[in-house]
């Protein structure tokens, strides 16, 4: 297990064994009120840690009309401009993400590090491969993951030249491969908490794809303390698409949902029965396996280990806990047997 330096952000920790989900703000920052109001259709949806963009010095007043609303930890994201780090510090940011490689000279990094150090905020170190330094490129030849490693070793020695230590470190590319070898590498140099995420990594199709392999395969190797999905589209399905990820590794407590693809033996219509299904346990604070099998083939013997589940029939299904069948239902009926099976477990 990888030892983490731990890092509070407002009320969380990264570094105390949970996985936190975080998002980021798409409306338009000179837009106040829908600001706010993503905000807090993000923090409904469960979302831990919010960042927005902080494009000028208007944008500062986005922080104090959000942190009215909202209860999780804001993150000014800041490019180039040292003074808006300071801005954002004022106003009560709980965490700024930075790359101190780009806010010109030391003088101005030091600057913004007294800040935070003195108001107990912590710094994200966000490297891209689109954004990597001209030297670096030179050196590797293209954004490579040495590079990129090489490049957040920089900015941390940076931080810590002025007595900085509350660092986070993100090194994402939009190369699923490049960015599972770069946080695998930076993960055996430094101690800092990592945030984990594939950047650009396209629509909800192909993005949802991109990180679930190198999100996921860096939690799988017990890398990581906070993840962003990055999609093409509404921000809310970012924090949905985080938890399905975090409970497909068994590393958030919640229903888990198992079907069968279905086969020339299905006999009810097992597609939509799933669909209808998965968003029914979508709100039950239950650390169950839920499986819906399309027949007696597939459940209750190849789903036996799943805690209770429904296998279908001919135009019915059988409602079943472990490998026992306790109930057969018509079609119709299927789903609210089976949640009021789930409701006495």
């Amino acid at each position: 297990m990888r030892k983490v330096t731990p890092v509070k952000v407002k009320d969380l920790t990264l570094g105390d064994g949970r996985i936190y989900v975080q998002s980021m703000l798409n409306v338009p920052s000179t837009d106040i009120p829908g600001s706010v109001s993503q905000a807090k259709a993000l923090e409904s949806a469960g979302c831990e840690i919010i960042r927005l963009a902080i494009p000028d010095e208007s944008a500062l007043e986005l922080i104090p009309a959000i942190k009215k609303e909202v209860d999780a930890p804001l993150v000014a994201d800041i490019h180039f401009d040292y003074r808006l780090a300071l801005g954002a510090a004022e106003r009560g940011i709980d965490k700024i993400r930075i790359n101190p490689g780009n806010i010109g000279s030391e003088e101005r990094v030091k600057a913004v590090a007294d800040e935070c150090r003195k108001r107990n905020i912590p710094i994200r170190i966000g490297v891209n491969s689109g954004s990597l330094e001209k030297g670096l490129l030179e050196k590797y030849g293209s954004p490579t993951a040495e590079a990129l490693c090489e490049s957040a070793m920089n900015e941390i020695k940076a931080l810590e030249r002025f007595d900085f230590g509350d660092i986070v470190v993100s090194l994402k590319s939009s190369d699923v491969k490049r960015t599972i070898d770069a946080y695998r590498l930076i993960s055996e140099m430094t101690s800092h908490p990592l945030h984990l995420g594939v950047t650009e990594a396209g629509t909800y199709k192909t993005g949802l794809i991109k990180s679930a392999i190198g999100i996921g395969s860096l939690l799988a190797d017990g890398i990581g303390e906070t993840i962003r999905v990055s999609l093409t589209d509404d921000p809310v399905k970012e924090v949905e698409a985080g938890f399905d990820i975090l409970s497909a590794l068994g590393l958030k407590r919640g229903v888990r949902l198992v079907s069968c693809p279905t086969c020339g033996r299905t006999r009810i219509d097992l597609i939509g029965l799933a669909n209808r299904v998965e968003q029914a346990v979508s709100g039950i604070d239950k650390d169950i396996t839920v499986a819906v099998m399309g027949c007696v083939v597939n459940g209750p013997g190849e789903a036996r280990e799943a805690d209770i589940g429904l296998a279908g029939g001919d135009g019915c299904a059988v409602i079943f806990k472990k490998d026992q069948i306790v109930g057969k239902f018509s079609e119709e009926d299927a789903l609210k047997a089976l949640l009021e099976e789930i409701d006495k477990l």
